[in-house]
């Protein structure tokens, strides 16, 4: 009697995630994967602009120290910040493969 309520429960919740007039705001919300992807590329381009910033002082191409420090500093928060990420998101999924139902 228990599966069957959960079933009707997880049932519902699919048809209101499926009704767009159920969602709030103007257009539909960007899914978890879209933020994780748009997260991950920029990292990726403040990695790449700190790259060009610390190659461009090696080669004397007129890019100022503070410049480049600047840019390799917000590259290593945006990493870091990505793996505090993915630490809470396996730490999340660990904790789900350990519940009993």
């Amino acid at each position: 009697m228990q599966t069957a309520s959960i079933s009707n429960a997880i049932s519902s919740l699919n048809a209101s995630a499926n009704d767009p007039s159920s969602q709030s705001g103007p257009s539909p919300q960007t899914p978890f994967a879209g933020l994780l992807k748009d997260a991950i590329h920029s990292e990726q381009s403040l990695e790449d602009q700190a790259s060009t910033a610390v190659e461009g002082l090696m080669t004397g191409q007129g890019v100022d120290v503070h410049e480049a420090m600047i840019d390799a500093q917000k590259a290593n928060l945006a990493f870091e910040m990505a793996l505090a990420v993915r630490s809470k998101a396996v730490a999340a999924y660990q904790q789900m493969m350990q519940m009993q139902f």
